[in-house]
């Protein structure tokens, strides 16, 4: 029995009834030798730690843009928010914490630069629209390695393209709509859990708001610190997934209720606000320029990305490699292609 075949055993015994177990996944779309160290999901996590797309989100927008100070979100900090989040909770329930894990550092591999202004705009100008969590499937099954994907099982790739929600209900109810494990459930909930509190802090940082501008109700119920807030929401998920017989993932009726009118708060003061909506317009436009000037010249695309020719239709492409741009190098590229560079003569 090798080191992986030791830890499959120690899921077996250990873990809860509904975790998803590594010896049990449901595979990878293309066959391969495993790991003799490690099971499966702890080798997707790592895959996807070392992946270029998971180094890439140090320098794509979490909520604001290009901030001065040092302690705002990115959207790898969001990331790893996220995580440990997650993980807690999996840990609490007895469930699968490397599966856990790799979903949560996979969910926002396909973010475009400049927050969800810029899947705004690819949505709105790319032919058959565009979804940050389908292009991170995208990313893990195609797009990185060159072309050769990252080859992740199936639960993995489920739980990613799975994760979001936006304004829509936190919880699915809809058992035909729920992702293939209950770790998959519990990163779709930490992300609404971290990105709620850390947008809240870093607006807060920014005085976009004070504290004293929450709301009331939610305040008093969730806490009045970022941090007892977290702890609210995660001590409420854990108590009323435990209280159910086939430990469904839940927050309880009454915490859903506060955790989403504080998340309309959010868009209405924050997200949506004069403060960091204008400079997301004027990205708005680096987007779509980008986008059109590759359109027209597909020589120029071929050249920026080193390419000798196109792996899939052209606007595609074209969406592909602007998704993948951190916010820096989206300036940069618009800077030298449309903006007028000084004139130097020669000496």
């Amino acid at each position: 029995m090798n080191i992986r075949e030791r830890l499959e055993e120690k899921e077996e015994q250990f873990l809860s009834p509904f975790a998803q177990k590594s010896s049990k996944t449901r595979g990878r779309l293309k066959e391969e030798a495993e790991c003799d160290i490690r099971p499966a999901f702890q080798h997707d996590r790592d895959r996807i730690t070392h992946s270029k797309s998971f180094r890439r989100l140090k320098a794509k927008t979490q909520v604001f843009l290009s901030p001065a100070g040092d302690h705002y979100r990115t959207r790898l900090t969001h990331t790893l928010e996220v995580s440990q989040i997650a993980r807690t909770i999996a840990c609490a329930l007895s469930l699968n914490e490397a599966l856990t894990e790799a979903i949560s550092l996979g969910h926002d591999l396909g973010h475009t630069p400049f927050g969800h202004s810029g899947e705004d705009v690819l949505n709105r100008i790319h032919r058959g629209g565009f979804r940050h969590y389908k292009q991170s499937l995208r990313v893990v099954d195609l797009l990185e390695k060159d072309g050769k994907g990252l080859n992740l099982t199936q639960e993995v790739r489920d739980g990613i393209v799975n994760h979001s929600k936006g304004k829509g209900d936190i919880i699915i109810r809809d058992e035909e709509e729920k992702p293939l494990t209950k770790e998959a459930e519990i990163v779709r909930i930490a992300d609404v859990i971290a990105y709620l509190n850390h947008d809240i802090d870093d607006a807060i940082r920014g005085n976009v708001i004070t504290e004293e501008d929450l709301p009331k109700p939610e305040r008093g119920y969730l806490g009045y610190t970022v941090s007892d807030r977290i702890d609210t929401m995660i001590h409420g998920v854990i108590s009323e997934t435990l209280l159910s017989s086939d430990l469904n993932v839940q927050f309880g009726k009454e915490l859903e209720s506060h955790t989403v009118q504080l998340r309309d708060f959010l868009y209405e003061r924050v997200y949506d606000s004069n403060i960091v909506h204008t400079d997301f317009i004027k990205c708005s436009r680096i987007v779509e320029d980008l986008y059109q000037h590759f359109l027209k010249n597909p020589d120029a695309f071929l050249k920026e990305t080193g390419r000798e020719d196109f792996y899939d239709e052209q606007a595609t492409c074209v969406c592909d490699f602007i998704a993948g741009m951190t916010d820096r190098y989206a300036f940069n590229l618009f800077e030298k292609i449309f903006l007028p560079m000084p004139w130097n003569i020669p000496v």
